[in-house]
């Protein structure tokens, strides 16, 4: 490696002892200057007479290399820290990294199931089951997951009976599931026959396992409401014994039901009252999941799609 010029090396000693920046860090630092250094000659420019302009074309310049939009944001911030420092110093006119910012990073989409995948977990019986009880609760809340689209917490936070403290319950005779979501926003999803069925098999064991007043509808093996932990394990390992092709957590359900709802319907109106969300943008997400289903119909089926 090229040895870094005069003022990034005092920079980095003041960030070493003033600062006191891990080993780890000061690397990043180091790196990140030898990338800056290699990019200014070979562009003929001289470290302290960096202008706004050619700062601007150094980041383009890394976005064209296919940097990801971390990547180049940890280089700026790097960058700008030891400008910031020369300005200090009376080294530099101007910082020329100042409100410099890297492209935003694309959101990652959601995890979906597959609709037969998602399926397949819902109705799975493991071949051992310590517990019937319990499974009869397991069940019961992945159905609902999936059938109902819920939040982790919404679901754990039904009661088994509706009243003015809690903050969700179930109406199995008029089929529908009354939660309190983000924003302390209520709202009401439709129940699912399949959901309906398994939360009627767990209603008819709850009492026995659950603690004496406990108003929770979901109840651990103590008798109290159950924890996310719970079941986030839970629902990890009926997704293993099922056989699913991904790693499943509460949300991959949630994001399944929107994704599958949507594929079936187009009402992404529909969609959005169902999720509870407060904007329509939240849920457009979901037409991109859609647009992928599409696109892996169209290069299975389709004689001129790319094998």
């Amino acid at each position: 490696m090229t040895e870094l010029c005069a003022d990034y090396q005092e920079f980095l000693q003041h960030a070493r002892v003033q600062q006191r920046l891990s080993p780890r860090t000061l690397r990043l630092y180091t790196d990140g200057l030898a990338r800056l250094q290699a990019l200014l000659a070979a562009a003929s420019i001289d470290a302290r007479q960096l202008s706004l302009a050619q700062a601007r074309r150094l980041a383009a310049a890394l976005h064209r290399e296919g940097l990801a939009p971390r990547s180049i944001a940890l280089l700026l911030s790097v960058w700008r820290s030891a400008y910031r420092w020369l300005g200090l110093q009376g080294r530099v006119a101007l910082n020329p990294f100042d409100g410099l910012k890297a492209p935003r990073a694309p959101k990652p989409l959601p995890k979906a199931l597959g609709v037969d995948d998602a399926v397949q977990l819902a109705s799975h019986v493991p071949n051992q089951i310590a517990d019937s009880r319990l499974e009869a609760r397991d069940r019961a809340l992945v159905e609902l997951l999936y059938g109902a689209g819920l939040r982790a917490a919404e679901l754990i936070g039904l009661d088994a009976q509706a009243s003015g403290h809690a903050a969700g319950w179930v109406d199995l005779q008029a089929g529908e599931v009354h939660v309190l979501g983000k924003g302390g926003k209520r709202r009401s999803t439709p129940l699912g026959r399949a959901a309906a069925e398994a939360l009627q098999a767990w209603l008819a064991v709850r009492e026995q396992l659950a603690a004496p007043g406990e108003p929770a509808l979901f109840v651990g093996a103590r008798g109290h409401r159950i924890a996310g932990s719970t079941l986030r394990v839970m629902l990890s390992a009926r997704a293993v014994s099922a056989g699913s092709p991904a790693h499943v957590h509460p949300h991959m359900l949630r994001h399944s039901f929107a994704s599958h709802l949507l594929q079936s319907s187009g009402d992404l109106r529909a969609v959005q009252e169902l999720l509870g969300h407060a904007h329509i943008t939240t849920t457009q997400v979901y037409t991109q999941l859609d647009h992928q289903h599409l696109a892996r119909i169209y290069d299975a089926a389709h004689p001129r799609a790319k094998k």
